[in-house]
């Protein structure tokens, strides 16, 4: 039998483990994924492009679950009351190909990759970061936030967003967050200055130059998660340049990365490498690393592994009659017989 979980599922489930508990348990979930990565049948994300936006399916499997994300992303959907982000999963058992968990997955999604963003600069800043810049105020904004102050103590968040409306509803939202103090600033210049870790979360689909070469200072981290599709880009071509980068799936970044502006041999290392200790990391204190997060299939099949895992014993996740119950699997048709018999007696 399949189970549903829905948007009030994810929450009653944040709400029963705490925010701080849920981060922490995703951060090392897929950190456990990335360092089995040879386990997983992998590929770039399936994605439809329109003028207004992004439709993507992102699959993974390994010997025991296959899972698969369904994501949009458009920029212009808030005028219409719609988020720019909505995204939905399946979780399903190999060796049946039944489908275990239908899972919403925008809520989902925030958590992870702010998780993500976490595990990466666990792995690449310099210890102990104070101050984080955040640029891009909106929807996931919230959630890169209090997973930096949770998990790795930043206590100084410098916000600016073009639009002011975003950074009101971010500075409610963490206002009287113990241990945090945010201030606001008036251009992205001003509110990198000083920062350890830069965050950048915009929504626009251009190529966009949020971070120029001038903003950079020795040792700063980058956690690009904004640029994730083709024609989408947060930072200069000279900051990568300057800078040791570091990426989820290369092919896929290639393609939807900040990385998509550099030439094919422009030198990338893939996450999982610095974290099963096959490659370097940061190569010293004055060194500048940039995170180059699009997002990938695996963070996903980790998200929905752990949901589903909290969800059973809160009693969430309700049945879903996704597939027909025949009590002979070889006799599809007759599921039409019955239907047709229940209309007939009403």
């Amino acid at each position: 039998m399949t189970r549903l979980l829905t948007p009030e599922d994810i929450a009653r489930i944040v709400a029963a483990h705490g925010l701080p508990d849920v981060l922490r348990r995703l951060e090392d979930a897929i950190t456990a994924g990335f360092r089995r990565w040879g386990d997983f049948d992998k590929t770039a994300r399936v994605a439809s492009h329109s003028a207004r936006g992004v439709i993507e399916l992102m699959p993974i499997a390994d010997a025991t679950h296959y899972s698969f994300k369904y994501v949009n992303g458009h920029p212009d959907n808030t005028r219409s009351g719609l988020p720019t982000v909505m995204a939905f999963g399946v979780l399903a058992d190999v060796a049946t190909g039944a489908p275990l968990w239908l899972s919403e997955l925008t809520l989902t999604t925030a958590l992870r990759t702010a998780a993500t963003s976490v595990m990466a600069a666990r792995a690449l800043a310099r210890p102990e970061p104070r101050t984080m810049a955040l640029i891009g105020n909106g929807a996931q904004s919230e959630f890169q936030a209090l997973a930096f102050h949770h998990g790795l103590g930043v206590r100084a968040l410098r916000v600016f967003d073009t639009d002011p409306q975003a950074t009101a509803k971010l500075l409610r939202h963490l206002h009287g967050v113990p241990g945090l103090a945010v201030t606001v600033h008036g251009s992205t210049a001003e509110a990198v200055r000083g920062a350890d870790i830069v965050t950048t979360v915009t929504a626009d689909k251009r190529n966009a130059t949020i971070i120029t070469p001038d903003m950079l200072a020795p040792g700063m981290h980058l956690n690009a998660v904004g640029g994730d599709c083709p024609g989408k880009t947060e930072l200069h071509p000279e900051v990568l340049r300057a800078a040791q980068v570091f990426v989820e799936y290369e092919p896929q970044s290639r393609i939807e990365g900040d990385v998509q502006q550099m030439p094919a041999d422009f030198p990338v290392t893939e996450l999982w490498r610095v974290l099963t200790g096959q490659a370097t990391g940061r190569r010293g204190a004055e060194a500048v690393t940039v995170f180059d997060s699009v997002g990938f299939a695996l963070e996903d099949y980790a998200a929905l592994r752990l949901m589903a895992q909290l969800a059973q014993p809160l009693g969430l996740g309700r049945p879903l009659d996704l597939i027909p119950a025949l009590p002979d699997p070889k006799d599809l048709f007759s599921q039409l017989g019955q239907a047709r018999a229940q209309a007939l007696a009403a």
